[in-house]
């Protein structure tokens, strides 16, 4: 990706759980006690409650009941990270 492709990708704002207060304090909370938590479920921060539900369905996509095994979802997930910025499911998968 040239200086200018990265230049035209959408960014979507995020709070932190440092600045985060009241309902979003209390999800991060939840979510991650503390730990880092994926790119792509912190655009969630300015709606608290549509994180968690996006964790939720990567939580039961990841490690609930499947007939695809744990290496089989960790493939999937990883051919979603090497498709680009934002696709992938591991922290900071979008490179910044």
């Amino acid at each position: 990706m040239t200086e200018h492709e990265h230049d035209r990708r959408p960014w979507i704002g995020r709070i932190g759980p440092e600045q985060a207060e009241g309902e979003l304090a209390e999800a991060y909370r939840s979510i991650g006690g503390g730990l880092p938590l994926a790119r792509i479920i912190e655009i969630h921060t300015l709606h608290p409650q549509s994180m968690l539900d996006h964790y939720a369905l990567y939580r039961t996509s990841m490690y609930g009941p499947s007939p695809l095994s744990r290496a089989e979802r960790e493939a999937i997930a990883g051919s979603g990270f090497r498709a680009g910025p934002g696709h992938g499911l591991a922290p900071g998968d979008d490179g910044r």
